[in-house]
């Protein structure tokens, strides 16, 4: 189960925000028992990039076998 201040991915793309599947966030508040998060997304550097509502069909946990992977945002 996804708890506040747990580290999540992105599983879909949120083009609006310029966040792509695949970019980790931190969760700040979870919706229904689950059923959606509100999730703050970073730079490498600690500056907050987006702070996002999604669903559960939209992240999934952090796995063990998950590497960190830089991209550049505009």
């Amino acid at each position: 189960m996804i708890e506040e201040h747990d580290r999540v991915v992105l599983t879909e793309s949120l083009p609006e925000q310029d966040l792509q599947a695949g970019d980790v966030g931190t969760v700040v508040h979870v919706y229904g028992d689950g059923a959606a998060f509100k999730i703050e997304f970073f730079h490498l550097d600690g500056r907050t990039v987006a702070v996002e509502t999604v669903s559960a069909s939209a992240v999934r946990p952090v796995a063990s076998t998950d590497v960190t992977h830089a991209r550049t945002r505009e």
